[in-house]
């Protein structure tokens, strides 16, 4: 864990006792330098904190387990077809068994997400086991719901290994993926963005529902110099990532699709933790207005008192 990291972790953690809706206006001014509006939000941005302090169905926890939404995925398309394959799961580093492992392979933890905790492994042969599992230490342990509130988090499993096939691209010169995201609002796509060089240098094309280019739109990275296109059967993505949100106010769905082969990828319901920029910055509330904070029904924290 960085430097910076260990500062914001000890800092939040003295500051569990403040109630979400005052640590996410603290955190908010620091991160955007603006106000946060939780009585009347607009903005994407805002209504993702908003998300994280009121909204509370319990399936997110499934959804954001990087092994447990597996089953979730399988009960919701009805097949595990679009399942990458899971090598094995461990509750200790110490319990990974590389002598069973391919070449390649990719190491995360459950827990993990803006591209944290993840180890891509492209030779066995070349890997510093002892460095490997210390570094897997670092990673276990992070209290979401205590850094950024974010309630989807509190995993009753705690955070466990997960060791899964290496995907690679061949029509990528380093072998990368790209990313496929759709963002999902009642369940239903209203933009899309394909991400390039997720590790070494990230650009990303986005797209309205309708697979419009959105040229001159940029969120939380900067577009990229040629059009990024979407796959032939992007249709059938949106038809996926429609049904894995069907039941959330807000999701984003990612997905893989490599030669025309798609894989499921994650689910995220806070990305970035709603600091993302935009460019220009008025789309962050053309994007708010597609998130209706008055549908959370019954998993709405404020009907609770």
């Amino acid at each position: 864990m960085k430097l910076k990291q260990r500062f914001l972790y000890t800092a939040a953690s003295l500051l569990r006792f403040v109630p979400d809706e005052t640590m996410l206006k603290i955190q908010y001014r620091i991160r955007t330098g603006r106000k946060l509006h939780l009585d009347n939000p607009q903005r994407l941005t805002e209504k993702i904190q908003h998300y994280k302090a009121f909204y509370r169905n319990p399936i997110m926890k499934q959804c954001v387990d990087k092994y447990a939404v597996h089953e979730f995925v399988k009960a919701r398309l009805g097949t595990d077809c679009y399942l990458n394959e899971i090598y094995q799961i461990c509750k200790r580093p110490e319990e990974i068994d590389f002598a069973s492992l391919p070449k390649q392979f990719v190491i995360k933890t459950t827990d993990g997400g803006n591209g944290d905790n993840i180890l891509i492994c492209k030779d066995k042969e070349k890997l510093n086991i002892p460095k490997v599992l210390s570094e897997i230490r670092h990673w276990q342990g992070k209290n979401y719901p205590v850094i950024s509130r974010e309630w989807a988090y509190g995993f009753e499993e705690g955070s466990r290994i997960l060791v899964e096939k290496l995907l690679e691209d061949p029509n990528n010169p380093d072998g990368a993926i790209n990313d496929y995201k759709f963002m999902c609002f009642g369940g239903k796509v209203k933009r899309m963005y394909v991400d390039k060089g997720r590790f070494s240098t990230h650009t990303r094309t986005i797209y309205d529902e309708n697979g419009k280019w959105l040229k001159g739109v940029e969120y939380a990275y900067k577009e990229s110099n040629e059009r990024i296109p979407m796959p032939h059967n992007v249709g059938e993505m949106i038809a996926i990532a429609e049904k894995l949100a069907s039941e959330f106010p807000f999701a984003r769905i990612d997905l893989y699709n490599i030669n025309g082969k798609i894989l499921f990828g994650e689910i995220t319901f806070y990305p970035a933790s709603g600091y993302s920029w935009f460019n220009p910055d008025e789309e962050d509330a053309k994007w708010g207005s597609f998130f209706d904070t008055e549908s959370y029904g019954e998993y709405d924290k404020r009907r609770k008192g």
